[in-house]
């Protein structure tokens, strides 16, 4: 199925470029060899405007923003011309003759970097104000009480709610979206020309992601130039006045956002574009290619009728103490049931309930109320030890294959040990049956000898998922299993998990923040906020006619169809027919 992004803004005339970038190239010298990242890449960035890298992890596209602004890394090799434009009082300078000194007046005061991974980006000893303040401090901007007032001024400037508190905080304690606009502030604090975006949207909620969308267009429209990294197209639509596709380090289509996004010419860029999940996909596969799924013994799938309940939820309720001493409700009262061979969303924001209520649902954490029950027979009421007969029913996926995973194991024995110890296997069966596992999930049987380390994301992934298949489940819980690969790599699980559910009669409870994997793939969804279940329903009821504002409010946040149904994927900032 081929799918077209709409996007109707208008291109602006062009101007003289405040960044120049002439075949870029960028290698890294490792054992006498150097590993190219980068080959040839060339554009020019105009006041106003914001040009988008996109591609998949390893195109390349990180590798050019941070060499765009100094920091490479070591071993690394440059050629090439990047010239930054002057300015009222400066000439042009050639970027690629810079020293470490010289970066430091540039970065900051001319160019912004916004990264990714926020927590990791902040310091986590220090409070955001001081890390907002260092910026204004490092470049000499006026003194130490002028410096306060400007943080309190740039964090409200971001819609940072009580900009002074936020201040006093530490990373840790604020939210992934709050922690991503302080970023922002940061690199907006001396009003830089240009703010270079390395995946400034990857894992946030969507309503945050509109929110972060909407600073940078804000920015954009103020003058700034931006450069947007991201491997999501459907984000780069509604920012993007230039797109830039990057493969395995080259540059395969460039051209206006409009044109390359309505018609695409490289067959890369247009899988880019067919990868997006949303209703327009649903049914249909999203990566090129596809699969057999082997008959791998999962044959408790068969014995039941398909479509009774296999998971049913009454009323949970739970309860933490926050930090500061307070009761917090995180799930309340909240129902659902699970029938065999469909999928189930919860879809939410961070903090809504929706990952405690599925470690409820697995029994991996106590309900202060209600109960759960697994294929008609009590499952969060009972013992551990009554659970033992059910538990092999029940699998699950995480976000993070990696953290789960002992890094001293290969695969094998990461498999091995997800083999139920009464299944009556032999060594010489057990070992065809991690064969088996890997077959299923369309990994070849060599991954057996390899380390987790050594594998990609969607590999990592694949295993995950295999490792859940080990017991033969009825039941799988996939929590945020999606939301940090590229988007082709996830259009490759999505498929995975359509087959093998087609194939085993499996039924998923879907956990997820990305609403459109969630309509893609979910048969019915309950959307969740606050630990409360404000809406549910079949997924294109939810989707095309949410009744609750809180939905509304998410679906208008969301690159979605329209509503006349036509394969074209409209990207906006927000949808009126949806909140009126």
């Amino acid at each position: 199925m081929t799918t077209q992004l709409a996007l109707t803004r208008p291109s602006t005339q062009a101007q003289t470029p405040r960044l120049s970038i002439r075949d870029l190239r960028v290698g890294f010298a490792a054992g006498g060899r150097t590993r190219q990242a980068v080959h040839g890449v060339s554009f020019d960035l105009a006041p106003g405007r914001c040009v988008a890298i996109v591609g998949e992890s390893g195109s390349g596209k990180s590798v050019t923003a941070r060499t765009l602004v100094g920091l490479t890394g070591a071993g690394a090799v440059v050629d090439g011309a990047i010239a930054l434009g002057g300015d009222d009082s400066a000439e042009s300078i050639d970027l690629t003759t810079q020293t470490d000194r010289d970066w430091r007046s540039i970065r900051g005061r001319r160019i912004g970097f916004v990264q990714q991974d926020a927590l990791v980006s902040l310091d986590p000893l220090r409070p955001v104000g001081a890390e907002i303040g260092e910026a204004l401090r490092l470049h000499g901007w006026k003194d130490r009480a002028a410096r306060e007032r400007k943080v309190i001024e740039l964090l409200a400037s971001v819609d940072v709610p009580w900009p002074k508190l936020r201040a006093r905080q530490r990373a840790g304690e604020l939210s992934g979206g709050l922690r991503q606009r302080a970023l922002i502030a940061s690199a907006l604090a001396m009003d830089p020309e240009i703010i270079i975006a390395d995946e400034p949207t990857t894992a946030l909620d969507v309503t945050v992601q509109a929110q972060v969308l909407s600073l940078l267009q804000d920015a954009r429209t103020r003058g700034t130039s931006i450069i947007l990294i991201s491997h999501d197209l459907s984000v780069v639509a509604s920012l993007a006045d230039d797109i830039i596709v990057m493969r395995g380090g080259e540059v395969v289509e460039q051209g206006e956002a409009a044109s390359v996004l309505a018609g695409p010419q490289h067959p890369y860029t247009q899988s880019l574009i067919d990868a997006v999940p949303g209703g327009h996909t649903r049914g249909e596969r999203l990566a090129p290619q596809a699969r057999e799924v082997p008959n791998l013994h999962l044959t408790r799938a068969h014995t039941r009728e398909r479509g009774e309940p296999v998971l049913e939820a009454r009323d949970l309720v739970k309860n933490f103490v926050t930090p500061d001493g307070r009761l917090t409700q995180a799930v309340d009262h909240v129902s659902f049931t699970l029938h065999r061979g469909e999928t189930l969303g919860i879809v939410g924001e961070s903090g809504s309930g929706k990952s405690t209520t599925a470690r409820i649902a697995l029994a991996l954490e106590t309900a202060d109320a209600g109960d759960v029950t697994l294929l008609g027979q009590p499952w969060s009421a009972v013992s551990e030890s009554r659970r033992r007969g059910l538990r092999p029913h029940i699998g699950v996926v995480y976000q993070d294959p990696l953290s789960s995973f002992d890094p001293r194991w290969n695969v094998q024995r990461i498999l091995l040990d997800a083999i139920p110890a009464d299944a009556g296997l032999n060594r010489a069966q057990k070992t065809q049956r991690v064969r088996d596992l890997l077959a299923q999930v369309a990994l070849p049987a060599d991954v057996a000898d390899r380390f987790p380390l050594r594998l990609s994301g969607g590999q990592r992934q694949r295993v995950a998922i295999a490792r859940a298949l080990a017991t033969s489940p009825e039941v799988l819980v996939l929590d945020e299993a999606v939301s940090a690969l590229d988007v082709s790599v996830q259009a490759q699980i999505l498929d995975l998990l359509a087959d093998l559910q087609r194939e085993y009669g499996l039924s998923y409870l879907f956990i997820s923040h990305d609403l459109g994997v969630i309509h893609h793939l979910s048969d019915r969804v309950l959307v969740m906020k606050d630990g409360i279940v404000v809406e549910e329903g079949e997924s294109d009821q939810i989707f095309y006619a949410p009744e609750h504002p809180y939905t509304r409010e998410l679906v208008a946040s969301l690159a979605t169809l329209d509503a006349s149904g036509s394969p074209t994927l409209l990207v906006h900032r927000r949808n009126e027919n949806f909140l009126h």
